[in-house]
């Protein structure tokens, strides 16, 4: 019989004696470590005083799984076991030189042989696929990649630490992202928890490619579920439903506890936190459609920045009636009622996704880009339309490296010069802000312009913005919340509010509706409005003064989001390039700030820490720059901290993704600053008086930045 009792010599099996040491120790690398992630689980057959690794067993180059997964360990017969470990007995491991190594190299010629400890530490490659080959040092299987000209550390996208994009037994790369790195451990970990069904690649989630590769490198990965998806009742807290009327006073006769569906008397839960109720007929809601929020989420709704900074709209003489509260309440984003354990697995992907950087998740889809170069010609007179025609151009592939040429328009000679990518970005979306695509005036949604929409250029916007937030252009800032919404949650769960309409005859129809104080005044506004309120299908019959606010709600959806189902759904297309949009839909609070707000106002710190001195500095002039900064930031200068950053690199402010190059700054003996966009650098003048240094600087950057804007300003008019 075989067994593992301490020190001494046991039986195997026709007429040979094996050593095997330790009580719980594996009979195939006598280790007694219990650690799944590097060995497998460790298995005892009490029966026949048999420890075992799995991954050792599995490896072993002498059995095959006979059995049924019930039978044996892990269907590998006992019998067979036993044959193993008398095979191996004569075996000694060319790595720790004992016997016991079951393990052999499949290279032809190859008589090494090792445990699979041993085989680890010599960072041996295990395929846990197919006939579970493994590979000694020498002859392991490689990442072979085309180019080697890695200049930077890159994170590994597991992990964020920062490695050698150099293939190694340690590092590996990404078959589908050519430019996603990980460590081998955290791969293996990370494939341990997931399965072989959540196993993918954290960049674009290919899982066929990505797991062929991986199984090929030996990253074991299991066939199980993930296991978050394994503990039981793990969610389920969060199945209760909130099922009781919480309101001051309850009018349900049966009382707070009674929940009747499909009548007055259901329960409906606060749509923010869910965990307040109230009986329909106890809110005066007339259906379950209604939004309700309990006092505690209207108080936070009501005393928040978002809120304060609505805008009212009142009627000319009017003596200044308010706006109810129901339109300029941007109500919270709601996702679509969905089963039980869905919305618990939503939750717990909630916990983790939205607490990432947008720079960093900008910088993973930057992974993309391959080092493959596409110029762009673009005409800084036509921004627009030089940047239409080279997006459009069939050979144009978002994944390619873009490099930038300024051409001039009718130039016989067909010069050109280099131009700075970042420049290009910032200038196409500050076009795309004030293109006629979008309407309103800080915060935009998407306007109805049949032209546009016959033209595909919907598509092309979005597809333009997706390219920019990936090649480092600058935060668009300009989304209204009611358009991410619609991008983020979908237009059925989003509620515009009265400042998305930008058309003024609408809102003062709807302010008129909303400030009727009768239901006499209410039809009269309605038939006042009656081809219009007919023509958009919003006519309602009228019964009570509460109607308004349905008819109100029914309008907005109608002008902000159906009106514009088609650009919308254009719109929507193109920001899927490079996998923008998904990014968007699964981490939207990151999102939500360079799409919604602009930037952050610079100041004389943020300069002063953005640009680096990379060459031997002077130190009279850096303190002249510092003053300098320092007097721009007080408003005791002409220029302001976004022209001095225009003149440098070409871009108002700091793109979410950062600076490529980092801008730097030069101290060189000449009469006046240069700013050299391509490169982000700034070389500033060396001067006697500081004096003599600011009226420099303010007149070339002013001058310059009024001649760029002079040569461009009759198309931007246009």
């Amino acid at each position: 019989a075989l067994c593992t009792l301490a020190g001494k010599s046991v039986g195997i099996g026709d007429g040979v004696k094996v050593e095997l040491t330790g009580v719980g120790s594996c009979v195939f690398c006598r280790k007694n470590d219990d650690c799944p992630n590097k060995y497998g689980e460790k298995k005892t057959k009490e029966k026949w005083n048999l420890t075992v690794h799995y991954y050792c067993l599995l490896m072993s180059s002498g059995i095959w799984q006979r059995g049924k997964e019930e039978e044996g360990v892990y269907g590998f017969l006992i019998e067979d076991i036993r044959k193993e470990v008398n095979r191996a007995s004569k075996l000694k491991c060319c790595v720790c030189k004992k016997n016991g190594a079951s393990i052999g190299c499949v290279a032809p010629r190859c008589k090494r042989s090792y445990h699979f400890p041993c085989g680890l530490q010599r960072e041996c490659i295990f395929q846990f696929t197919g006939n579970f080959a493994s590979f000694c040092w020498n002859h392991r299987p490689v990442q072979i990649i085309t180019s080697n000209n890695y200049r930077e550390s890159l994170p590994c996208t597991i992990c964020l630490e920062f490695i050698e994009p150099i293939p190694s037994y340690n590092i590996l790369r990404s078959p589908c992202c050519k430019n996603a790195w990980f460590h081998r451990d955290c791969l293996q970990v990370q494939a341990i928890n997931a399965g072989v069904f959540f196993f993918r690649c954290t960049i674009c989630s290919n899982s066929d490619i990505f797991q062929k590769e991986m199984l090929r490198m030996g990253i074991h990965i299991p066939e199980k579920d993930a296991s978050w998806e394994l503990e039981e009742n793990a969610y389920q807290e969060l199945l209760q439903h909130h099922e009781r009327c919480d309101v001051r006073r309850c009018r349900c006769k049966e009382g707070r506890d009674y929940n009747a569906p499909d009548s007055k008397w259901e329960i409906k839960r606060c749509q923010c936190c869910g965990s307040s109720g109230t009986h329909l007929a106890c809110s005066s809601l007339r259906s379950w459609e209604q939004n309700w929020e309990c006092l505690e989420c209207r108080s936070i709704i009501y005393n928040s920045g978002e809120f304060q900074k609505a805008k009212k709209h009142v009627l000319p003489n009017s003596n200044n009636v308010g706006i109810t509260d129901c339109l300029l309440e941007e109500s919270s984003p709601k996702l679509p009622r969905q089963s039980p354990g869905s919305q618990s697995k939503d939750l717990l992907r909630q916990g983790s996704k939205f607490r990432r950087n947008v720079s960093t998740l900008l910088i993973e889809l930057g992974f993309q880009i391959k080092k493959k170069t596409k110029r762009l010609y673009i005409n800084k007179a036509n921004i627009w339309t030089s940047a239409l025609d080279a997006f459009r151009n069939r050979n144009f592939n978002p994944s390619y490296a873009i490099e930038v040429a300024y051409v001039i328009e009718n130039d016989n000679f067909g010069s050109e010069h280099p131009g700075s990518k970042q420049e290009f970005l910032s200038l196409l979306m500050q076009h795309l802000e004030n293109s006629s695509l979008f309407e309103g005036s800080l915060s935009k949604n998407l306007s109805l312009n049949s032209q546009a929409l016959k033209e595909n250029l919907y598509y092309e916007a979005g597809k333009m913005l997706a390219i920019s937030l990936v090649h480092g252009g600058p935060s668009p800032g300009f989304f209204s919340k009611t358009l991410f919404n619609c991008l983020v949650y979908g237009p059925e769960n989003t509620q515009p509010i009265l400042d998305d309409v930008s058309d003024f005859d609408v809102a003062q129809i709807i302010i008129r509706i909303n400030t009727a104080t009768t239901v006499a005044d209410l039809k009269s506004v309605i038939n006042e409005c009656y081809n219009y309120l007919e023509l958009i299908g919003c006519l309602r019959l009228i019964t009570t003064l509460s109607d308004k606010y349905m008819l109100v709600k029914d309008i907005l959806v109608y002008h902000v989001i159906q009106r514009v189902q088609a650009p919308f759904e254009s719109f929507k297309q193109g920001l899927k390039t490079l996998g923008v949009l998904e990014k968007i839909q699964a981490y939207p609070e990151a999102f939500c700030s360079i799409l919604c707000h602009k930037p952050e106002s610079l100041s004389a710190k943020i300069l002063s820490d953005l640009f680096t001195v990379h060459t031997l500095p002077d130190v009279k002039a850096l303190g002249f720059w510092n003053s300098y900064l320092q007097a721009v930031e007080d408003g005791k200068s002409t220029t302001t901290m976004e022209d001095i950053l225009i003149f440098a690199t070409g871009c108002s402010s700091i793109p979410p993704a950062g600076f490529k190059p980092t801008p730097s700054i030069e101290c060189l003996h000449v009469d006046f600053p240069v700013g050299n966009k391509c490169n982000n650098c700034l070389a500033i003048p060396v001067t006697n008086t500081y004096k003599e240094f600011q009226e420099n600087m303010d007149f070339t950057i002013r001058n310059t930045l009024k001649l760029e804007k002079e040569e461009s300003s009759h198309y931007i008019g246009h």
